[in-house]
């Protein structure tokens, strides 16, 4: 006999790919602050249908984030979590609306993450269908600045996160169908070096390259790589000089450092000031900020993997496993851990190549995940009476 959460979905799976249409089909970029409004508008209307009050946070710059709620009448306060922005930018869309071949969906921001906010939105469509309301509160949270280092939404996040026992986010699972227990924490920071500028022909004796200081510094900064396990420092951008036949005064590098612990993510910052703070040409200073607050680590907790137990449990019922990994991507996910709140990531639909022009989500993978979604949260309420 099929489940009647899957069979719910089974019938709505047409509903759900129009939707996808819709919101692939809308340019959502960071700085879109009306794009995203546009997905904002559509979510509300969407989630006010199934009984959800919504309120929306506007923000100056960028597009407003969502919080919508729905009470129940048992026990257990359960955090969805995604974002509206996607990285694309203007005229993306129309240049390269969604498309089915084979088992992909293919579209901008269809994995990351059009295609997971509407498995929250679908999951909980199907619990209503199924009269559940045995839990205490549902949270749909959707920000609007994921894709960005200077975020607003922290806070919210946060105070969210405090006010629920668990976090479910709805990016894609992983390609092979992985959902994620552990991320790296991430920090950003630029280094700027400021030497002296001379005539490379006729005096470049007394000149001070700051690109030849800096580049000292990344062979250096490089061995950082598996100094310990998993840390991982990537020089992303390198810039500087004006022409070639001066010495350089000025150049820039940003790094990207990260680690699954934030005990291995200090001592490698700590590493990187004591490196740039070495004279490695006289002459040349050099200076280290922060940029933006990064990302926390999400530790796979024993919280954590109480919840990655439930998942799997609700799996097997639905007659599939799965399994629990750790990525060094960043996530809003971690922001929820960093308060203590347990959290699993990667409950939408299987898909990958986020970011590129082949990002997908597997056709296939939709009512599985969508029903494993629907039937976590139940499970979860559940295990709060124990």
């Amino acid at each position: 006999m099929t489940d009647p959460i899957v069979l719910f979905l089974e019938e709505r799976l047409a509903n759900y790919l129009d939707d996808l249409r819709l919101l692939a089909g809308i340019d959502s970029g960071s700085t879109d602050k009306e794009g995203v409004n546009a997905i904002n508008d559509w979510l509300e209307g969407r989630l006010g249908t199934l009984g959800l009050t919504v309120e929306r946070f506007a923000q100056e710059q960028a597009g407003d984030d969502l919080l919508a709620t729905l009470d129940g009448s048992g026990r257990g306060r359960i955090l969805l979590l995604g974002h509206s922005d996607t990285v694309f930018a203007k005229g993306t869309a129309a240049g390269r609306p969604m498309t089915i071949q084979g088992d992909r969906v293919l579209g901008p921001g269809t994995c990351d993450m059009k295609a997971g906010l509407l498995a929250g939105i679908y999951a909980l469509a199907a619990l209503r269908e199924l009269g559940f309301d045995d839990f205490a509160r549902i949270t749909y949270l959707c920000v609007s600045d994921e894709e960005i280092e200077q975020r607003h939404s922290y806070e919210l996040i946060r105070r969210m996160a405090r006010e629920s026992d668990a976090g479910l986010t709805l990016e894609a699972a992983r390609a092979n169908g992985d959902i994620v227990t552990a991320r790296k924490g991430v920090r950003w920071f630029l280094v700027e070096a400021i030497g002296r500028a001379a005539h490379a022909g006729v005096e470049p004796e007394k000149g001070r390259s700051a690109i030849v200081a800096l580049a000292h510094h990344i062979l250096a900064l490089n061995k950082l790589n598996g100094w310990r396990p998993d840390v991982t420092l990537n020089v992303g951008t390198l810039q500087g000089g004006t022409v070639p036949n001066a010495v350089p005064d000025y150049a820039q590098m940003h790094i990207d450092l990260r680690a699954f612990t934030e005990e291995d993510l200090q001592a490698a910052i700590e590493a990187v000031q004591t490196q740039l703070e070495r004279e490695v040409l006289p002459g040349v200073r050099v200076t280290l900020t922060a940029q933006g607050p990064g990302s926390p680590t999400m530790p796979r907790t024993p919280a954590v993997a109480a919840l990655e137990t439930l998942a799997q449990g609700a799996a097997r019922e639905l007659g599939f496993e799965v399994k629990g990994a750790k990525t060094g991507g960043g996530s809003d996910a971690a922001v929820v851990a960093s308060e203590g709140t347990p959290v699993l990531d990667g409950l939408g639909p299987i898909g990958g190549l986020d970011h590129g022009p082949d990002e997908y989500i597997e056709l296939g993978s939709i009512v599985p995940r969508t029903a494993l979604l629907a039937k976590l949260i139940m499970a979860i309420a559940h295990s709060q009476k124990e």
